[in-house]
């Protein structure tokens, strides 16, 4: 007899294909990197559905706010999403803290958490050391270009497949040494994917032969919040 929750001969669960392929619209929608969003006919080939069963999803995911139509039918994320996404951020947040903590206080160095949004590195948690007399500056919420910086350039090394320490001496802050690995929890465009550095930065030159291991064992430990 099939266990609870099996599917039809004792297989794998049944899943909501309606709800996978919303899920898959907004992922789409995530990942194309056009803040004016894409034409229905593009989703369904992202989808490899027909545009009726598009406009059918994206009528439905308009009537939540998930998703809005601009005036040429382009379809673009909703504020609805950036509603969600505010109420997560506080528990990456709260999980990503002690992580980072150890690793300020171990280094004795600022520590941060960068994500990927768009072009840009977000810094979105940022942990000071807490017994050095001096350090460098830095807060959660700074943005910066992707290919500036230890965290950004870690993303974009990421992205090519490396998973080694990325260093950089004073790019965006004079006399300022960062080092940073890709978290590597997703490619970009990826369902679900996310992209994600994790470094130090700090006002003394930064060994990466011993800083470097304490930042996978970070990134492995942060892998798991960011899922």
């Amino acid at each position: 007899m099939a266990g609870p929750g099996s599917g039809p001969g004792g297989g794998r669960p049944e899943s909501s294909q309606t709800l996978d392929r919303g899920i898959r619209v907004l992922e789409a929608l995530a990942g194309a990197g056009d803040p004016g969003g894409l034409t229905v006919t593009e989703i369904a080939a992202a989808l490899g559905v027909g545009r009726p069963v598009v406009y059918r999803l994206v009528t439905t995911l308009e009537e939540h706010r998930l998703v809005s139509r601009a005036a040429d039918g382009r379809v673009r994320l909703g504020l609805g999403v950036s509603r969600l996404a505010s109420a997560v951020t506080p528990i990456v947040r709260a999980e990503a803290r002690p992580v980072l903590r150890e690793l300020a206080d171990a280094v004795g160095a600022t520590a941060h958490l960068t994500i990927a949004e768009g072009d840009e590195a977000l810094a979105l948690v940022v942990v000071e050391p807490s017994w050095t007399d001096f350090h460098v500056a830095y807060r959660s919420g700074a943005r910066h270009r992707l290919d500036q910086g230890a965290a950004g350039r870690a993303i974009l090394a990421g992205r090519a497949g490396s998973q080694g320490p990325v260093a950089t001496d004073g790019e965006l802050q004079a006399g300022a040494h960062g080092l940073a690995v890709p978290l590597g929890v997703g490619a970009q465009g990826a369902p679900g994917g996310i992209e994600a550095s994790v470094g130090v930065v700090s006002l003394e030159p930064l060994d990466a032969r011993t800083v470097g291991p304490r930042l996978l064992r970070a990134a492995k430990a942060l892998r798991s919040v960011l899922r």
